[in-house]
């Protein structure tokens, strides 16, 4: 890390300066430093960084699928929380450019997936300042711990920008983790005859010669791994629900008959999931239809999940169920990732269970029995670590977050009962609405919400402890 040298600048110059700066004379004793890269998730320690608190991102990109090259202008809006002389941006790949902070020329090195960036004078603690980044080049497909590709993705006819756990870094510099949500205006320009669809709501669309720019504004905060690029020809449909809600929804021509029946859903599923989760947390909904064999998987990209294919209703109730869990309510650490899926797993038991087909106990039986899946290593599976604790980074998105973590919530259900278990579901979403939380969070808010009840046994055996518990 860069060493720090005390600034004595004169009263002038002083006067002069942007707020964003800090204006240190030699007897205040005030200190910058550096921000620190990583911010030592269990996982993925040199994801994020430290220092700062980004409240906005503004990505101008354009992208030519021929040259497969993006052009892009970050501008980085955050919030000292030290004083610093030097802080760092999670960036891997492509060229930058040039870089300011304040409107100033700044230095900058780059190492690994971290730009580090110094001001040209010290950032003030508790002081807001802008960072611009302009970069070009061809943005990089990552390869995850368990196999999985993320990044910027190309498909057959553009690409694909998807971020969980670490793949944003891939075509935006920021503050890779999802402990630091921000607001995010996304314009792209792509050749005439692409659409380009990303979160939040698209507030223009305007054609020059044969450049066409979409103009996108998210204004609820989102974190990195769940802001989406989705470049293409698709089929684009705008409805809402019967409360108003806008629905935008994307999908490849392709995959245009195939979707259209289980699409049409997401109003009623919308409301089912209302009904039992609380108020939706946005301000539109839908989903972005890609075709089949470009991605392995789908995600809840907020606002309007991506899916490889037509999707299965379950599935869609699932990344749905996931705008409460995962992008509303966000875990502050990659450790705590059943809070995402074992809730949105749990929606799916619910759904069927409400839709004429198993109840969620006979769901958590067959689990338990070895009975859901066909393949014995599936059942087996189920069992390989607790929910809260993954055994590496490769496995945060394996069957025990899934699974066993909606198990967990189904033996809070059967400990206090309907009632307050909804109340508890619905109260953890507005509790934590738009934020972060973590799995002492919600075993304590669980705990307060049912002072009567006794969950030791549930936190020991079932989220933390491992192996197969005994026969409830």
């Amino acid at each position: 890390m860069p060493r720090s040298v005390p600034l004595v600048p004169s009263v002038a110059a002083c006067a002069l300066a942007l707020a964003l700066t800090a204006c240190t004379g030699a007897g205040s004793g005030a200190r910058s430093k550096s921000g620190g890269s990583g911010l030592r998730d269990p996982y993925f320690p040199k994801a994020g960084n430290g220092g700062y608190d980004v409240t906005h991102y503004d990505l101008t990109l354009a992208y030519s699928p021929d040259a497969r090259e993006l052009t892009g202008t970050a501008t980085i809006t955050a919030r000292a929380t030290a004083e610093l002389s030097s802080f760092h941006l999670d960036f891997k790949g492509m060229t930058v450019k040039s870089l300011t902070v304040g409107g100033r020329k700044a230095g900058w090195s780059r190492g690994g997936q971290e730009l580090t960036v110094r001001p040209s004078s010290a950032l003030r603690k508790g002081g807001t300042f802008e960072t611009t980044v302009r970069y070009s080049g061809a943005p990089e497909t990552l390869t995850d711990p368990d196999g999985s590709e993320e990044g910027w993705l190309r498909t057959a006819d553009g690409a694909v920008a998807l971020g969980e756990p670490v793949g944003s870094m891939a075509w935006f510099p920021g503050n890779d983790h999802p402990s630091d949500k921000a607001t995010y205006d996304i314009a792209i320009t792509v050749p005439k005859g692409l659409q380009a669809v990303s979160n939040g709501e698209l507030r223009a669309e305007t054609t020059n010669n044969s450049r066409t720019t979409y103009r996108w504004r998210t204004a609820r905060p989102m974190a990195t791994y769940l802001a989406t690029v989705a470049i293409g020809h698709y089929d684009i449909t705008r409805t809402t629900t019967s409360d108003g809600l806008p629905v935008y929804v994307a999908v490849d021509p392709q995959e245009a008959a195939a979707s259209r029946k289980v699409l049409a859903r997401i109003p009623e599923i919308m409301e089912w999931e209302e009904y039992n989760f609380g108020p939706y947390p946005f301000s539109s909904t839908g989903a972005i239809v890609d075709r089949r064999g470009d991605v392995g998987y789908a995600l809840e990209t907020q606002n309007r999940p991506f899916f490889p294919g037509a999707p299965d209703t379950a599935t869609l109730v699932h990344e749905l169920a996931h705008q409460w869990f995962g992008d509303s309510v966000t875990p502050k650490t990659w450790r705590d990732m059943w809070l995402n899926e074992g809730f949105a797993t749990y929606a799916e038991w619910l759904w069927d269970e409400d839709h004429g087909g198993d109840t969620a106990q006979e769901t958590f039986d067959a689990l338990y029995d070895g009975t859901y899946f066909d393949d014995p290593s599936e059942s087996d599976a189920v069992w390989a670590f607790p929910p809260a604790r993954p055994s590496s980074a490769a496995h945060i998105s394996d069957s025990p977050v899934y699974e066993r973590g909606a198990m967990v919530l189904h033996k809070i259900r059967r400990t206090v009962g309907d009632g307050r278990f909804y109340d508890i579901v619905q109260g953890w979403a507005a509790a934590h609405r738009h934020g972060n939380a973590d799995t002492a969070d919600f075993t304590k808010y669980v705990e307060r919400m049912a002072p009567g009840k006794d969950f030791g046994g549930i936190w020991k055996d079932w989220l933390y402890g491992g192996g197969k518990p005994d026969r409830p």
